[in-house]
């Protein structure tokens, strides 16, 4: 979670007692067919190094335009980055382990495959992650497709990049049963990264996750549409959410309740490998959205990228498309990713409302090591080349129309340019 020059960290103890980083506001404004491989249904560490990311030029200016919504010249506001799913298949975890050699160690390195997006995820005020499959233990044995048990450093790397907080809800909780659902929250919580979407009591999965940011809470909700036929262990429906709009609604009036300003629900959802929103998404989100409770919904599953849309003056996220993967068969479609940013402006005491919706557009390099790209930053770098810019340049201009299949732009939808 970035934080401006003008605010100051005090540390207190979060919701279970992770410790979590506050804010004091000095100066306010802040500027087809189903594939094999895929889903069937900040600080440096202590004694490590910061890693820089490498070939990585100044971040790009969005493009000018006026906001989604205007506001008073001095009002406060915060930025929420959202980003697809963390899906971690075999290779990712041999190139951790090849990057860790590099370094000469042995176990996983997740950092290197992240550190391209670092900037703009550590930049934002709320950075939200997505982290589709549950964790193993440190030492393995791991698994991928169908059922996935991977190694758990992932966490450790969600930290490092600036993630604050990652919905756990997915088809695939349940793929280690329940002792994979309680380690993969354990690590999480070892590694300072708050969650939504499973859990190990009927009392936290009551207890909404409420993030407090420069002073503002905002809270984080998530659920899936299934788990892949299996069912959840007898007298323990509390471990994973199922979409039940009802159900989020009220999670979210608990959260107001308990001092929510900002409420952001992720949901796993639609069908993968389709560019644009099934009638389940479209229906669910027109639901959800009348709601005066919920603020932005920011969506995953589908492996590919899908639209944005405003409804009733909020945002809904269909698709993330994969903030990082590596398919069996690794189309296109599958290495592309959106990380929407959203700027939320003070409208009134306890009220915030989006005054501009951004999208930054990522694509997975495969060769000669997996890296996560940040497109308009590569595009921007004379570093990048030839080759390497046509296939950026490919990957952007795909994006940007699956991203507008909803006419975002006339909404108010900035997709930031190299």
């Amino acid at each position: 979670m970035g934080l401006p020059p003008t605010l100051g960290w005090a540390r207190v103890l979060g919701v279970g007692g992770i410790p979590t980083r506050v804010a004091v506001l000095v100066a306010v404004p802040l500027a087809v067919v189903a594939l094999v491989a895929g889903c069937a249904a900040r600080p440096a560490p202590p004694g490590r190094p910061v890693r820089q990311p490498t070939g990585v030029v100044a971040s790009p200016a969005p493009a000018s335009r006026a906001p989604t919504s205007a506001v008073p010249p001095a009002a406060r506001t915060i930025t929420v980055l959202g980003a697809g799913d963390v899906l971690l298949h075999p290779p990712l975890w041999e190139q951790a382990a090849a990057d860790a050699r590099a370094e000469g160690r042995s176990g996983y390195d997740f950092e290197p495959v992240f550190a391209a997006v670092k900037p703009d995820v550590s930049a934002a005020d709320l950075a939200v992650c997505h982290l589709e499959t549950p964790l193993g233990r440190a030492a393995g044995p791991f698994s991928g497709y169908p059922s996935f048990s991977v190694p758990p450093q992932i966490a450790g790397a969600i930290k490092d990049t600036g993630f604050d907080t990652c919905s756990t809800a997915s088809n695939h909780t349940l793929d280690a049963g329940e002792t994979g659902v309680y380690r993969t929250v354990g690590a999480l919580d070892s590694a300072g990264v708050r969650h939504a979407g499973s859990y190990r009591s009927a009392a936290a999965q009551q207890t909404p996750n409420i993030v407090d940011v420069h002073g503002v809470k905002v809270a984080q909700l998530s659920y899936t549409f299934g788990v892949n036929g299996r069912p959840r262990p007898a007298g323990k429906a509390w471990i994973v959410n199922l979409i039940d709009p009802a159900a989020i609604i009220a999670e979210a009036r608990r959260a107001r309740a308990a001092g929510a300003q900002i409420v952001v629900v992720s949901m796993h959802w639609g069908t993968e490998y389709d560019f644009d929103a099934d009638a389940d998404q479209r229906r669910w989100a027109a639901q959800l959205l009348t709601a005066p409770e919920i603020d932005l919904i920011l969506g995953c599953h589908a492996h590919v990228v899908q639209p944005f849309e405003k409804i009733n003056g909020r945002w809904v996220v269909y698709g993330m498309g994969n903030e990082v993967a590596r398919h069996a068969d690794p189309v296109d479609a599958s290495r592309e990713g959106v990380m929407p940013r959203f700027t939320f402006a003070q409208t009134a005491p306890g009220q915030w409302r989006v005054t501009r919706a951004e999208a930054v557009l990522t694509w997975v390099d495969l060769a000669p090591a997996i890296r996560l790209v940040d497109l308009p930053r590569a595009l921007a770098d004379p570093n990048t080349s030839a080759a390497q810019r046509a296939t950026y340049q490919g990957a952007y201009t795909r994006i940007r129309a699956h991203l507008l299949g909803r006419a975002a732009d006339r909404a108010g939808l900035v997709v930031a340019r190299p």
